[in-house]
């Protein structure tokens, strides 16, 4: 892991150096609309005096990272005795700490997802699981939005600076975050983690309201896709299905609908629409009209957050990439697709870097060794 990162330190180190120091804008975004990156791996662990000016040449606006309320790297591993407290001594915010100040420094906003129930708050249960009781959520936000609200003084005097986006969960229509998808009533199956998920993101929005601090919260957070087969080898929920399901079972009050619009393969380019009989399984950029519609409905004109997008490259992905050249492409498209639609006020790509497993994703803007990719630039000049 150490050596990986000094690589990657290096590796991007040499970007700024390699990187033009101008170029025309090729792009005008949407007014308001805010570009940024989604890279967990750089962010929290990789060496931020070397990343951060790495996403300041890229003129990003924004970076998402994931909150980790519980487990192995959760900040609240402890049951805290003042759950609403920053200062509870359970809590171990460290990592997001040292995020939010060399952030603050690139005037660079954040988008922190919450995600991942401590074992103490679901009965021992995987992370996936939701909490029994949405009020322990509710209150670890609140300690959240207040660490996080543009007031809060370290011992050493250091005022953190403000987040100013929260998600609640991720595409908790994915059976890999949140679980279970069904469960069985009698002789049929019922969706249950849109019922799981509407206690999650009223907790969200409460917790963080009652900080006081002017904060947005995103929920919905919806995967592009589900097969809606409660008895298939991994069931999952359509992002329409869920909307519908997870408005029926009282989610309010939110300030925007989050949504990862991924292709379902290389072939779909962005504009690429599907549609289904019954109403479509998956949402892309190409019929996120669909989308649209069926939150207006039943939330009104609420923004649409674009939090998690991207293409892989071939090489090193031969399945599921395409060429470097199409990758700069296809992210040109999409930024254009977003920017002219007024919902929009958010497009984040997912990753900086290749992951170098390639079982993991190599949809960075970066290769795995740091040589950047056509889409680096491409990204740079969007505005």
């Amino acid at each position: 892991m150490r050596s990986s990162l000094a690589l990657a330190a290096a590796a991007l180190a040499a970007v700024l150096v390699a990187a033009p120091l101008t170029a025309a804008p090729e792009r005008t975004a949407a007014r308001g609309m805010l570009k940024g990156l989604y890279d967990q791996h750089q962010l929290l662990y990789g060496d931020p005096d070397k990343v951060f000016p790495v996403f300041a040449r890229l003129n990003t606006k924004v970076v998402r990272v994931n909150l980790v309320w519980g487990g192995s790297q959760g900040v609240a591993r402890r049951r805290p005795a003042n759950a609403t407290d920053p200062a509870d001594p359970a809590y171990e915010w460290g990592v997001y700490d040292r995020l939010a100040v060399h952030a603050g420094r690139h005037n660079i906003r954040m988008v922190l997802s919450v995600w991942g129930t401590p074992g103490w708050a679901n009965g021992g249960k995987r992370q996936r699981v939701a909490p029994r009781n949405a009020a322990h959520l509710r209150a670890f936000m609140t300690a959240a939005a207040r660490r996080y609200g543009g007031t809060y003084e370290l011992e050493d005097g250091t005022r953190l600076p403000k987040v100013h986006y929260f998600l609640a969960w991720n595409e908790p229509n994915n059976p890999a975050f949140l679980h279970p998808q069904f469960r069985r009533a009698g002789r049929r199956f019922v969706m249950q983690s849109p019922r799981d998920y509407a206690r999650i993101c009223n907790a969200v929005v409460r917790g963080v309201r009652a900080a006081r601090a002017s904060q947005k919260v995103g929920c919905g957070v919806t995967g592009p896709r589900g097969n809606n087969l409660p008895r298939g080898l991994r069931p999952a929920i359509s992002p329409i299905y869920f909307l519908r399901a997870m408005h029926a079972a009282g989610a309010r009050g939110f300030d925007a609908y989050a949504h990862h619009p991924y292709p379902g393969r290389p072939s779909e380019t962005p504009r690429t629409r599907l549609q289904g009989r019954v109403g479509p399984t998956a949402i892309t950029l190409g019929n996120l009209d669909v989308l649209i519609r069926e939150v207006t409905r039943r939330w009104g004109r609420k923004p649409i957050w674009i939090t998690e997008y991207g293409y892989e490259t071939r090489p090193p992905d031969r399945i599921f990439g395409v060429s470097p050249r199409l990758q700069a492409q296809y992210l040109s498209q999409s930024y254009a697709i977003a920017r002219r639609n007024p919902r929009v006020q958010m497009f984040i790509w997912f990753l900086l870097r290749d992951e170098r497993r390639l079982s993991g994703w190599q949809s960075g803007l970066l290769r795995a060794n740091g040589r950047p990719k056509p889409a680096f630039t491409t990204f740079r000049r969007l505005r």
